[in-house]
């Protein structure tokens, strides 16, 4: 087996890996931009879409169809079995309970989360499952863009760096995330979401 020395680190790629490879085993990562170890011992990041609802099973040997539903552009680092970070696009505020349904056994005490939500009011903290998320309007863009604008990165902080690395950098400039986003209860993010919807994207 690989052994992760080449990083520095005592773990196996398997042991880095545990969490994303049960994740896609269980055939919940999907259009996968990649998964990868970071120079940060048992760290892992993923890039992609990450699935909230399962296509149905769609012949004899369960194979599933498609998905019904994702999180796209999905920024996940993980630590050993466990999530440590998770941003993404989201359709619709109803979609964050199924995020926690899916994955909140598998985050740490105060997981960083940030997703982009098509019809969330205005941007906020609201508690969920025992943690605390920031949901922020998007209707159209690139996550990644979006999430290091929002957490004030710039091209120069990630010179150098891994695509994993990258993320975890991302990560840690979570410690200085603190906009004066206003703490709305869960009950009444769902009752001020707007009709607003994901802008579609033709042909060129």
């Amino acid at each position: 087996m690989l052994i992760a020395g080449q990083l520095g680190i005592s773990q196996t790629k398997q042991e880095i890996y545990m969490l994303f490879d049960r994740y896609e085993q269980q055939g919940l990562l999907f259009n996968m931009n990649f998964k990868e170890a970071s120079t940060t011992a048992g760290k892992a990041a993923y890039r992609g879409e990450l699935v909230l609802v399962e296509g149905e099973v769609g012949d004899a040997a369960g194979r599933r169809k498609p998905p019904t539903e994702v999180m796209r552009g999905a920024v996940l680092l993980s630590d050993g079995d466990k999530l440590e970070m998770a941003a993404g696009m989201l359709n619709d505020v109803s979609e964050v309970p199924l995020f926690f349904e899916k994955y909140g056994e598998d985050l740490v005490p105060g997981a960083k989360l940030l997703f982009f939500v098509v019809n969330v009011a205005k941007p906020l903290f609201t508690e969920f499952g025992g943690q605390t998320s920031a949901l922020i309007p998007l209707q159209d863009g690139m996550v990644w863009n979006e999430l290091i604008d929002e957490l004030k990165l710039e091209k120069g902080d990630f010179k150098g760096q891994s695509a994993a690395d990258k993320v975890l950098t991302v990560a840690g400039a979570f410690a200085d995330y603190k906009p004066k986003y206003p703490t709305v209860g869960w009950d009444e993010v769902v009752a001020t979401k707007t009709n607003a919807v994901r802008e579609a994207r033709g042909p060129v």
